[in-house]
């Protein structure tokens, strides 16, 4: 039987307001790389951050306010699950918080989620209101941007949490710019991208919104189904996605979907 293992990336759209299906919260494994980014972004004017995550004055404020709130310590009053705190495309793909116990109790096993601030997150660690997208030009002693800041930390989470779920092959959903974030070189499973492509005139393309909602959709259907070889996860057939062999290889799985 396969034992699949899935990363997804994170939303820059929150919900810290509604209340999360489940009580159990589990602690982010990278709080110094935290606590240090943190000590960056608070040094920052508003007109800086601006600058640097190219925002508005109110969103560039707001996550000023944010930085400057920040606390190492979780607390229900401050904090959310990752999972229920991250909404977006993929996250309405997802739709976690309709998801099972169990199903939620698989995805803390065998899902997760990079983080530019946090690392590599489970779905149930808690989180505070941020924003700081991977592919930052941030300054630290590491170097000038968010991939050097995090080196090879990233993956070497990933490689134990690999090991503990005993995975046999890691289904790539994130983005391009969080997928980066991974040394594909190091990773101790095969590794699989899936790509969805969409009908527009005629031709097949990867149409951002519809690939975004694809990517939780195919997590949602490794939650809810009994995945027993690979086959199985080609048969991802939600939304009107279809596996193209013809359009695939061993590191790029293509789904495609006829217009509506």
């Amino acid at each position: 039987m396969v034992k699949f293992f899935a990363v997804i990336s994170p939303a820059k759209t929150l919900d810290f307001e509604s209340e999360a299906p489940t009580d159990v919260r589990t602690r982010y494994r990278s709080g110094d790389q935290a606590s240090a980014l943190i000590g960056h972004l608070e040094g920052l004017s508003v007109a800086e951050i601006r600058s640097l995550m190219h925002l508005s004055e109110p969103l560039a404020q707001l996550n000023v306010d944010r930085y400057h709130a920040w606390q190492s310590t979780m607390t229900r009053a401050n904090s959310k699950q990752a999972l229920f705190a991250f909404q977006g495309d993929v996250y309405t793909g997802l739709s976690a918080n309709t998801l099972t116990e169990p199903q939620i109790d698989t995805a803390q096993q065998r899902v997760r989620i990079i983080s530019g601030l946090y690392g590599l997150l489970r779905p149930l660690d808690t989180i505070q209101p941020y924003r700081l997208e991977m592919g930052t030009r941030l300054k630290t002693e590491q170097g000038t941007n968010l991939y050097q800041f995090w080196g090879n930390h990233i993956t070497e989470l990933l490689n134990a949490d690999l090991q503990a779920a005993e995975a046999d092959i890691l289904i790539n959903l994130a983005s391009l710019e969080y997928g980066k974030a991974i040394n594909r070189s190091l990773v101790t499973v095969p590794m699989v991208t899936p790509v969805f492509k969409d009908e527009k005139n005629g031709e097949y393309k990867i149409i951002s919104f519809f690939a975004k909602k694809a990517r939780g959709m195919m997590i949602r259907y490794l939650l809810e189904g009994s995945i027993a070889e690979l086959n199985d996860i080609k048969a991802f057939n939600y939304g009107g996605y279809q596996f193209s062999a013809a359009d695939s290889d061993q590191q790029i799985w293509t789904f495609k979907r006829p217009s509506q």
